[in-house]
């Protein structure tokens, strides 16, 4: 009896690390098969928007759901931030006693980062979980069989609009959330905390430059690129069911949201270091 206890301890001691590698291993080849789905996803709809431009009766109402619809939203929400901004950054700048640097700091922050990244996240929220949604409405109704059968491509129809309307709206969103960003600090840091206007005003412009203003928008390109890719990719590989329909709304939220974070970062030491190639003596570029 002991023996046999022994050779069954011993066999749980093999099978434990050989359970976790064969985890980890499969872990693995889904994430490397994931991204390869979603490469060929890719290339196959830019192929698409390289041969054939969609019509502007699927253009349109795309154009408005992503631009239009989500405009509130995200002037709403740059409004805030920039007031936020304000809030917390006060109380340090006036200890130093740089009270009217404080517009430089919040304004180049909205510009080359927050809002950029706001705008992205926002779209990411309502525009990319709605086409998932969307998407995966379509195909578990066969929706998208059925295109298929009709001998239209639901790739150009459904997709290439889709990123179309998030790929030239997002530039217009994220300066719309600099701009109200801009718009509320200042209020609450003229208004509010009496901060001077025309120092604010004087050290915002001496700090910000149109480098970093450009900095912002060439980063939402890619934001909106990966935001619609990605609701767009969940959406045509929904699992069946209204559970499955609601896990792809999910993965393209949160994927969108990892992607535009991973991207930022990257993005953000690309441009930093063409800065620095472009201008090494430092300073506004433009």
């Amino acid at each position: 009896m002991e023996i046999a206890d022994q050779t069954t301890e011993k066999k749980h001691r093999v099978v434990g690390p050989i359970r976790w590698f064969t985890d980890s291993g499969a872990i693995v080849i889904d994430w490397v098969t994931a991204i390869g789905d979603v490469s060929f996803f890719t290339m196959q709809t830019i192929s698409w928007i390289l041969t054939r431009l969609p019509q502007k009766e699927t253009l349109l109402p795309n154009f408005y759901q992503v631009g239009v619809r989500s405009l509130p939203v995200v002037a709403l929400t740059g409004t805030f931030i920039g007031m936020v901004l304000a809030v917390q950054s006060y109380a340090q700048f006036a200890h130093l006693g740089l009270q009217t640097r404080l517009g430089g700091v919040i304004n180049v922050s909205l510009v080359t980062e927050l809002g950029p990244v706001l705008a992205g996240t926002m779209l990411a929220g309502r525009v990319g979980s709605a086409m998932a949604a969307e998407l995966g409405t379509m195909r578990v109704t066969e929706q998208i069989d059925a295109l298929t059968s009709m001998g239209a491509n639901p790739i150009h129809y459904l997709v290439v609009p889709r990123l179309l309307a998030c790929l030239f709206l997002i530039p217009a969103l994220t300066v719309v959330a600099n701009f109200m960003g801009v718009i509320g600090g200042a209020f609450y840091s003229i208004f509010i905390l009496d901060i001077d206007a025309f120092y604010y005003w004087h050290n915002s412009r001496s700090i910000v430059g149109l480098y970093d203003l450009f900095s912002g928008i060439f980063k939402s390109l890619f934001f909106g690129f990966s935001i619609a890719i990605l609701g767009c990719y969940r959406g045509f590989h929904c699992d069946p069911g209204a559970e499955g329909v609601g896990r792809a709304a999910t993965a393209a939220f949160v994927h969108a949201f990892v992607v535009i974070i991973v991207l930022d970062l990257f993005l953000g030491i690309f441009l930093i270091g063409l800065h620095k190639l472009v201008w090494p003596a430092g300073g506004q570029l433009f």
